[in-house]
Formats: structure tokens, C-alpha cells, sequence
């Protein structure tokens, strides 16, 4: 098995399936792909929708509900109560296998048999939050576990009161944090682990008492990675004055200035062993992933966040919690081995293709909505002889007689679903955020596009204003319909309008906090700003001897190359516009303090 370079049938571009990846597809018995791991990546986000709830009708009750499913999309969605009991058997909606292309069937299938409206397991008092386990009290979260008393956040797992969290794991009150773990009282704060009482850090470990600091280890009592003694220090965080609007935003300006002025690693992430991708920790062998923490042997994969984490999987995408042998699905998690092409399968199962939504089952084959079945496909029962027989029939046939679609992309046997099938448009998934495009590229794409709803907002109070200090806002606040102060003039899906909860008011004044001024969409949207894109570039690190190359930063100590210009290359998400300085393994463990 030598390396092999294909052309993408999606982007039109090379890429290379490495050794490593033919032996995986022998193992798992799947041919290679046509679509280069980032169009693979992409057309699974697509089928992803994390944040977005419409109201729509039930199509089992006619009751008013919240669901991840637009009014119009094409599918039947049924609250999820009545969907997880007996009251009705999706085995009813069984179909042969005839001659037409597989996915032609799969299709009438997905618009026929009914899907749940939110993934939701174990919910407390949380009606709005969507793909989670065990959330308690929790407002707008989406993608994660055990959380509790949290609001506006994703990605989110072991955490209470945090608020406008992104990527968050084993933390406690934290506000507009990313990429944090086992955290407490971070506010503002990127990249940390294990620390406490900070604002406006970044890349920092087992630090308290810091504010706008960069690289520190094991410190206390720094300001702008100055070291302060303690009663000096609280005096100088006073006169920063962060309960007011205006002064937050401008030290919140200031705090990101600096972080730029410092070495960032090529690859963000702590404790791993043979990585590359970006945003990985605690993981060994992973190759070419995104967002990823305590797993092993993972290639093109993102989002995988979840403990325990998984293990031998390619081309995955969201949950994790325990999973091995999975390839090209989406949404897949709790305890699942050796499932392939899947959406939103879980729960233990096993030896699973092509399905769509359906929990506790193993041996399935084109299936939607099944729960604790084996040895059916499209929702039809077989026995062991006849299941397998037919399978490999239908393999068979897929690459026969493939599907192809609107835009004369062929989808043979080894093939994720075909873009066109996914029940949401491009920019209410995962996709956007990941590779924005616009409405116009979209549709030349193939994919589907929402136009913002009209919203009838009657605003009674605008941002600007708000009281500037949070101890200037009264109760009465929570009454008030707040116009966000973007207006819909961004490309953030902006709400136009939010409202202050009285627990998230009380938030604020607990953590000194002014009052946001967009609505949590935009805040959602500044806040993963700061995560880098999938793409991969070849680079080679900016230390230029004493300093880095553009000047900006002076070393602390000699490296190994002393004066001359670092000759180690990379692979790094960090793209060659972006001015952030980035440095190699070796170069930033000499600079970190």
C-alpha cells in the first residue's frame, strides 16, 4: 500500500491517502474516498446543526414545539417525548430494496419516517438546548455533557455557572471562555488549563491572580506578565474598573493587542504525543484533527470532545464519549464501534451503515429512527442469512449503478450522504462556521441556503442605552426587549433582539460584569473567532535568532540555533496572513514562563 494522489471529485484538488489510511479501509472494509478529507469534512458539518431551534407543528401531536428541524425543512419530526416510546413503530415505514440507486431510496426514506426534535438525554428543567447529555437548568447550550446553571455556551462538558463558553471542559464560572479546562472564575480568557481568578489570559497553565497574561506557568499575581505582590496587584485590578462597558472593551482591545506580541506553538494543545491539526490535548496519534481531547489513533477528525474519549476513528465529527472504529459519520457517540457513514446513531451500537437517527441497535443498514433492532434495512427486518446477503447486494449495486447528484458528483458504495439530503441549509450547520461562504457560492455548491426570518422584535430599550456599570442596572432590566447592537449588519445569524434572564443578571453582578451588547449569536460568532480553520499549511517557524521575525517579540533566552533563523518546519492551521507569530515546539517551550 504506497501513498496514492487522487483529485478530489468535489474541489477539484489533489489529495494524498497515506499509507496508514489504506490500511484502515482494508480493515474496516471500505474503499477510499473520492473527496479530500476537508470536502468530506465539510459535507458532514452540513448535516450538523448545533445552535439553531425553530418553532414549528408536530407532525405526531399538531402542539407548537422547538426542534432543530425548520418548519420547512423536509422531514416529519415529532417531540421527542412521544418519539422515544412505543406509541409508534418505525419498522411501519419499511420499504424493499429495488432497483434505483440506494441513495434515491434512503432519501424517501429520511422525508417519511418521523425524527425526533431535539437530541436531548436526561434534561433538567433545559427545554432550550439541543445535542446534550444531562444539562440542568441550562439556557441556549448546545454539544456537550453534565452541565449545570450555564447559559449560551458550546462544547461544554462537567461545567456549572459558566456563561458564553465555547469549548469549555471540567470548569466552574467562567465568561466568554475558549478552549479552557479545569477552570474557575476565568473571565475573557483563551487556551488555559488549570487555573483560577484570571481575565483576558491566554495559553496559560496552573496560574491564579493573573490578567492579561501570555504564556505563563505556575504563576500568581501578574498584570500583563509584569509580577505584582499581592495587595498591589488588587489595588492595579481595581482601577481597571471591568464593571464598566467602556473599560472592558477597552482593555478587552489592549489584553488582545499583547497576546500578539508573544510566540504562539504551531499547534494548540497540551500533554499529546504524535499530533497535528490544531486545538488537541491529552490525545496520542492524531492526525490532521480539530478540537480534539483524550483520544487516540484519530485521523481527520473535529469535534471529538467528549470523556472518555475515542479511539481509531477517521473521519468523524461531533460527540465522541467512548467510541471506536467509526468512519464518515456525524453526531455518533456513546459507546458506538464500528459504524460507518452514519448520522446521529448512539447509544452502544455496532456493525452500523447508513443510518440515520437511531439508538441501542446493531447490524442496520439504511435505517432511520430504529431503537434495540439488528439485521434490518430501510426499516425492514431479515434474518442473519438474509441481511447479509442483501447487504452485500446493495454494496454492490451502489457502485453499479451510483447515485449521482445535481452537480455531477457520483456517490458510490463508501461515500458519505449526498449535501442535497441534509434536512438544514448550509448556514444554520456547522459547515458555516467552519467554511463560510456566501449565499451565492452556496447555491453554486449545491448547498441549501435560509434567509434570516423577519423578526418582529418590538425593542423597548437599545444597547447603547444600557448603563454602562453593571451596578447602575436595575432589576427592571429583565423586562426589557434589548436591541443588539449589530442590527443584523453582520454575518453572524444576529437575533436583532435579546433579553437579560434574571439568573444570567445575577451572573453578571456575581462576576462584576457589564451587560452584553450583541445578542448571543454575535457572541458566539466573535468568540469562536478565535479558533483557526481546518486548512493545514506548510511553515516554517518565525524565531529569526534573537527575535522573531516581524520584530515583535524578543526572545528570553538563547535556542538551539542561536543567531541564525530557526530552520524547523512545520504543519500548522496558523495561516501565513494571519498575525499571530508562531513558533516551533522547540523555539516556544524555550520562550513559556
Amino acid at each position: 500500500m504506497q501513498q496514492e494522489t487522487k483529485t478530489c471529485q468535489n474541489c477539484k484538488k489533489e489529495f494524498v491517502i497515506e499509507p496508514d489510511d489504506f490500511a484502515f479501509y482494508e480493515k474496516i472494509k471500505v474503499p477510499p474516498p473520492t473527496f479530500c478529507w476537508l470536502c468530506r469534512a465539510q459535507r458532514r458539518m452540513a448535516f450538523r446543526n448545533e445552535r439553531f431551534l425553530f418553532k414549528r407543528r408536530s407532525d405526531c401531536s399538531g402542539k407548537d414545539i422547538f426542534s432543530a428541524f425548520a418548519p420547512d425543512a423536509p422531514v416529519k419530526v415529532y417531540e421527542k417525548e412521544v418519539w422515544l416510546t412505543d406509541s409508534w413503530d418505525p419498522m411501519m415505514f419499511g420499504k424493499n430494496f429495488d432497483e434505483r440507486p440506494f441513495f434515491e431510496q434512503f432519501k424517501e426514506l429520511l422525508h417519511t419516517v418521523p425524527l425526533k426534535n431535539l437530541n436531548v438525554v436526561n434534561g433538567v428543567n433545559s427545554d432550550y438546548v439541543n445535542n446534550f447529555t444531562d444539562p440542568k437548568n441550562c439556557y441556549l447550550t448546545f454539544n456537550g455533557q453534565r452541565a449545570e446553571d450555564c447559559m449560551y455556551g458550546n462544547g461544554l462538558g462537567d461545567v456549572k455557572n459558566c456563561v458564553d463558553g465555547s469549548h469549555v471542559l471540567k470548569s466552574e464560572r467562567c465568561y466568554e471562555g475558549f478552549w479552557l479546562t479545569s477552570c474557575r472564575n476565568a473571565i475573557f480568557s483563551s487556551q488555559c488549563e488549570g487555573s483560577y481568578d484570571i481575565a483576558f489570559c491566554k495559553d496559560c497553565v496552573g496560574i491564579n491572580n493573573c490578567f492579561s497574561c501570555v504564556g505563563l506557568r505556575k504563576k500568581s499575581f501578574y498584570i500583563f506578565n509584569e509580577k505584582y505582590n499581592k495587595e498591589d496587584y488588587f489595588k492595579k485590578i481595581a482601577e481597571f474598573n471591568i464593571g464598566s462597558n467602556a473599560a472592558l472593551q477597552e482593555m478587552r482591545k489592549k489584553a488582545v493587542e499583547f497576546w500578539l506580541k508573544f510566540p504562539n506553538k504551531y499547534i494548540n494543545g497540551l500533554s499529546n504525543t504524535n499530533v497535528s491539526g490544531n486545538y488537541i490535548s491529552h490525545s496520542r496519534n492524531v492526525n490532521k484533527s480539530f478540537l480534539v481531547r483524550e483520544s487516540e489513533n484519530l485521523h481527520y477528525c473535529q469535534y471529538v470532545q467528549e470523556s472518555p474519549g475515542s479511539k481509531d476513528c477517521y473521519d468523524y465529527t461531533a460527540w465522541g464519549a467512548g467510541n471506536q472504529q467509526i468512519y464518515e459519520c456525524a453526531a455518533c457517540g456513546l459507546g458506538t464501534n464500528n459504524i460507518k457513514f452514519c448520522y446521529n446513531v448512539q447509544e452502544n451500537v455496532h456493525d452500523i451503515e447508513y443510518s440515520y437517527m437511531c439508538q441501542s441497535s446493531s447490524n442496520l443498514f439504511g435505517c432511520i429512527g430504529l431503537r434495540k433492532k439488528e439485521y434490518c434495512i430501510l426499516n425492514k427486518q431479515y434474518t442473519k442469512e438474509e441481511y447479509e446477503k442483501l447487504v452485500s447486494k446493495i454494496k454492490k449495486h451502489m457502485d453499479d449503478k451510483p447515485y449521482t447528484d445535481a452537480k455531477g458528483r457520483v456517490y458510490k458504495y463508501g461515500e458519505y450522504f449526498p449535501v442535497e439530503f441534509s434536512p438544514f441549509a448550509y448556514n444554520e450547520t456547522l459547515a458555516q462556521e467552519n467554511f463560510p461562504i456566501t449565499k451565492k457560492q452556496a447555491e453554486e455548491f449545491g448547498f441549501a441556503w435560509r434567509d434570516t426570518a423577519q423578526r418582529n422584535y418590538k425593542i423597548t430599550k437599545q444597547a447603547s442605552e444600557l448603563p454602562d456599570n453593571i451596578k447602575d442596572v436595575s432589576d427592571s432590566i429583565t423586562a426589557e426587549i434589548i436591541g443588539c447592537a449589530h442590527e443584523g449588519k453582520c454575518n453572524d445569524q444576529c437575533t436583532l433582539a435579546f433579553r437579560i434572564l434574571p439568573d444570567e443578571l445575577a451572573f453578571y453582578r456575581s462576576m462584576n460584569l457589564p451587560l452584553p451588547r450583541i445578542c448571543s449569536n454575535c457572541r458566539h460568532s466573535e468568540r469562536i473567532n478565535q479558533r483557526t480553520k481546518l486548512d493545514l499549511y506548510k511553515r516554517q517557524c518565525q524565531c529569526g535568532g534573537s527575535k522573531s521575525e516581524n520584530d515583535a517579540y524578543r526572545n528570553t533566552i538563547e535556542h538551539f540555533h542561536k543567531n541564525g533563523h530557526c530552520p524547523n518546519k512545520f504543519e500548522t492551521s496558523y495561516a501565513p496572513d494571519q498575525p499571530e507569530i508562531v513558533y516551533c515546539e522547540e523555539c516556544y517551550q524555550s520562550e513559556i514562563a
